[in-house]
């Protein structure tokens, strides 16, 4: 490739600042392999696919781990992402645009992670290759999620239709026949299962899982 360009920056703000333009000029694909959704910044221009516009993210479960990266990933799935999540460990944390422009994730240092900008064909090639073959042997996230599906006896179940339907804590406990102190218990019981931090959030992983009773 004529004109090829490699140079590394330190942190995020110098990352946007020398390969931010880049990055913005994303025409048919935009490839991202990472540990954790905090390994780069997150401008709306690199995750919302167009028409013909292709976006992967090839992420590890460690990105599942908090209820705000879960709530990022439903958006970037909603407009049109796919996502698959791998067992295995990232040899590199990536970015690769178009096929011509790829940008490799170091370690972090005092002064920023350290990232490494290259317009390679040879190298880009080659990661995108390795990415390639690990995003076929990768679940795709809903698979991913329902592979790992929490078990919930009759009470929980039953605690999740009441949520489902909008019934007062009051009313559910009655219809369960256990009292207001017993209920709010196995909701609180059910919310740690699911790993939720809110009931409205319990609702959305339920459906994730698709749980029945949701």
């Amino acid at each position: 490739m004529r004109n090829e360009q490699i140079f590394s920056v330190h942190g995020d703000a110098e990352l946007l600042a020398r390969a931010g333009h880049l990055l913005e000029s994303a025409r048919t694909e935009f490839l991202c392999a990472a540990r954790t959704l905090t390994t780069w910044p997150r401008p709306a221009t690199w995750t919302t696919p167009g028409p013909d516009f292709t976006t992967r993210k090839l992420l590890t479960p460690a990105a599942l781990t908090d209820e705000a990266t879960r709530d990022h990933l439903r958006l970037v799935l909603g407009a049109g992402a796919q996502v698959r999540i791998t067992d295995a460990e990232l040899p590199h944390e990536t970015i690769i645009i178009d096929r011509r422009v790829m940008i490799l994730a170091g370690r972090e240092a005092p002064a920023g992670r350290e990232y490494s900008v290259t317009t390679s064909k040879n190298m880009i090639d080659g990661v995108h290759s390795l990415f390639d073959a690990m995003w076929n042997r990768s679940a795709d996230y809903t698979t991913y999620l329902a592979k790992d599906t929490p078990h919930l006896n009759p009470e929980s179940r039953a605690v999740l239709e009441a949520l489902s339907t909008g019934l007062t804590d009051a009313s559910a406990a009655r219809r369960s026949g256990v009292s207001l102190r017993t209920y709010r218990r196995r909701v609180a019981d059910l919310m740690v299962t699911l790993q939720a931090a809110s009931r409205f959030q319990a609702g959305l992983r339920a459906g994730e899982l698709g749980l029945p009773g949701r």
